[in-house]
């Protein structure tokens, strides 16, 4: 798991938007490590977030994001009838599974940046309250999404595997290190 990216190759803003998403994806795998299912699905906090709600919903909004951009559907419809399940395991999810179908989420997306003729190619926003009528976004603009959004759960998931088990981000790489 990434913990530095490194300067890209000349000319490859695809690879290093790439390489700094990778990253913020290794923040959340590391908060994981050597957890038991239970640990990942505590709370620990005053919020209801927990390490494992955080992985499937990152997961799930890259997946929405790169159908999206596909204009497809996403995997997986949310509405205010099912919006609380993008933050908890159900119906025999586990960490592993979530890890597992990310990357293949991870595979996605790479495959598709580097394929789309142009980062300044955009796609139309979804006909929801939330997005702009008639709104468009670059796939620049995608990439840059996706690295906002990882990363601010990224730190979540520092905060609340530190308050599980006092582990900081440094021991951690220490552990995958080790592991």
């Amino acid at each position: 798991m990434v913990m530095h990216v490194p300067a890209e190759a000349q000319g490859d803003e695809r690879g290093a938007l790439l390489s700094f998403i990778e990253e913020q994806r290794g923040g959340i795998r590391r908060a994981l490590l050597g957890l038991t299912e239970e640990q990942a699905a505590s709370r620990p906090s005053a919020s209801e977030l927990s390490l494992s709600g955080l992985l499937k919903h990152v997961v799930e909004v890259e997946q929405g994001w790169i159908a999206r951009a596909k204009q497809e559907p996403p995997a997986i419809k949310r509405d205010e009838t099912n919006w609380h399940e993008t933050f908890q395991l159900v119906d025999g999810e586990t960490v592993e599974s979530q890890l597992a179908y990310w990357e293949e989420v991870a595979a996605e997306t790479e495959a598709y940046i580097r394929s789309v003729p142009s980062l300044d190619d955009t796609f139309p926003l979804p006909n929801d309250p939330w997005f702009p009528p008639e709104g468009r976004v670059s796939v620049r603009w995608l990439c840059l999404h996706l690295i906002r959004e990882t990363a601010r759960h990224a730190g979540h998931a520092d905060i609340i595997r530190e308050s599980l088990d006092g582990k900081t981000a440094f021991e951690l790489v220490a552990l995958e290190q080790a592991g």
